[in-house]
């Protein structure tokens, strides 16, 4: 018997499968005070509906994440109002922005799947940003049900839609419709019917669109940005670590991300063994605390000082504070660790200033949106005052929360200095910040005047 190696007989090629192009088109709106989400304005005001206007926007962009990485759908974002540079900064330069054609509603979508099918893709779908209970499978059943049906749409219990997705042209659906009515959805089957499409119908959702609708986005956005993340920047805090871990330990659906600035005792180790994820490398507090929020996977970021404790309603305060869609951040109330009189002096003085000119410090545990920061660009590598830089360009993008929960820091510094003195080094520094001072001088007079190195403007 005569052997054949195989390996080296052709073999018929087993055909290519075809490529298939899926394009997901994200119709919203820059967030523009006073032009978006306008029937919220009544319940939220100007400020507060653009705020919801992005928060859901990039709710939905992070539901798309998935389907670009995994799948290989094509994402663009159709804005109205702003200009591509104003959304490139503020939702990232990496997604592919077109503006919005003029007219109805009907008329814009149609142009935007007519621009899809030029460019020669298999499936396009249409969703907006109202709706957040659209997910990442729901998106790819979409596009699975339009290998074989010709009209996909996800229905809304208003009567409208929050998705279509065609894998032909069918401008017909468009024209003529009574856009933001109850027949929204009726008409469009209707339609359908009538041009012989085959349509597959997704599972029914809520959309928020008026003041009775918030209730739905609170619920939802609660459960997908539940998760805290305590980012604690640290250099040489093993004595005062391991009992933040533990406090910290309590709290629900929460991480501990420690962004160590080289320490020379046991303050890494300590922080892996009590269970916080541990980032190295960076150097300075301003680095730290963006290295930390880079590796937090959390929605809500608190940045939270190795010498200071929350108390136990801490976590519960941050979210329902952050159920508002208007409140991009805040602090805790302040609280020095000791019972001497000048100790509650100086803090009942941080809570005065805090309350009559919401500008609190880093030792007040600021939190933060998760978006907000990212909008923001994080914190700006400043030798010191970081933390008052950050909190003004916070409060451009919502209100800030001052919560009762409270944070209470201990009276390390003003042992190590003195009361008076550290207090008057710290109102100096931040008076001559004030006065445009570079922080880099602020830093050489905060250091020759006193012996702590610790910088956190309390």
């Amino acid at each position: 018997m005569q052997l054949i190696d195989t390996t080296l007989v052709d073999r018929p090629e087993a055909p290519a499968r075809p490529v298939v192009r899926e394009r997901l088109i994200v119709f919203t709106r820059f967030p523009e005070p006073g032009q978006t989400k306008t029937r919220l304005i009544p319940a939220l005001g100007a400020d507060g509906a653009a705020a919801l206007q992005e928060q859901m926007t990039r709710h939905t962009l992070r539901q798309t994440e998935q389907l670009a990485e995994h799948c290989g759908v094509e994402v663009e974002v159709c804005f109205a109002g702003g200009t591509t540079t104003l959304m490139r900064q503020r939702y990232g330069r990496q997604r592919c922005y077109v503006e919005q054609s003029e007219g109805n509603l009907g008329e814009r979508m149609t142009r935007a799947l007519v621009r899809a099918f030029d460019d020669r893709v298999d499936a396009a779908v249409i969703i907006g940003i109202d709706c957040p209970g659209v997910r990442p499978i729901l998106l790819r059943d979409a596009f699975t049900a339009l290998r074989s049906r010709d009209l996909v749409l996800g229905p809304a219990t208003d009567g409208g839609y929050y998705l279509i997705g065609l894998s032909r042209p069918a401008p017909e659906l468009f024209e003529n419709v009574a856009w933001g009515t109850d027949t929204v959805l009726e008409t469009t089957m209707t339609r359908a019917r009538e041009a012989g499409l085959s349509v597959h119908l997704l599972e029914t959702l809520d959309d928020v669109d008026r003041p009775e609708d918030l209730a739905v986005w609170e619920q939802a956005h609660g459960a997908s940005t539940g998760r805290i993340s305590f980012i604690v920047p640290t250099f040489n805090e093993a004595r005062n670590l391991p009992g933040l871990l533990a406090l910290l330990g309590t709290f629900r659906d929460a991480e501990v991300i420690v962004a160590d600035g080289g320490s020379t005792d046991d303050t890494v180790d300590l922080a892996r063994a009590g269970g916080a994820r541990v980032v190295l490398g960076a150097t300075g507090r301003a680095a730290q605390l963006n290295a930390g929020a880079a590796a937090a996977t959390g929605e809500t970021l608190i940045f939270l000082h190795a010498d200071t404790r929350l108390t136990p309603d801490g976590d519960v305060a941050v979210r329902r504070a952050l159920a508002d869609p208007r409140t991009a951040g805040g602090c805790f109330t302040a609280q020095i660790d000791s019972s001497a009189v000048g100790m509650r002096l100086i803090a009942f003085g941080i809570n005065l200033r805090t309350r009559l000119f919401r500008l609190p410090y880093g030792d007040q545990a600021l939190f933060v949106r998760r978006s907000v920061f990212e909008a923001m660009g994080g914190y700006t590598r400043l030798v010191i005052m970081e933390d008052v830089d950050f909190v003004k360009r916070l409060r451009r993008h919502g209100r800030l929360a001052v919560l009762t929960a409270r944070a209470i820091t201990s009276d390390r510094r003003w042992v190590a200095n003195g009361v008076l003195r550290t207090t008057l080094v710290n109102y100096t520094a931040a008076t001559l910040y004030a006065l445009g001072v570079s922080p880099e001088r602020i830093r050489r007079f905060y250091d020759r005047r006193l012996s702590s190195g610790d910088s956190s403007n309390a």
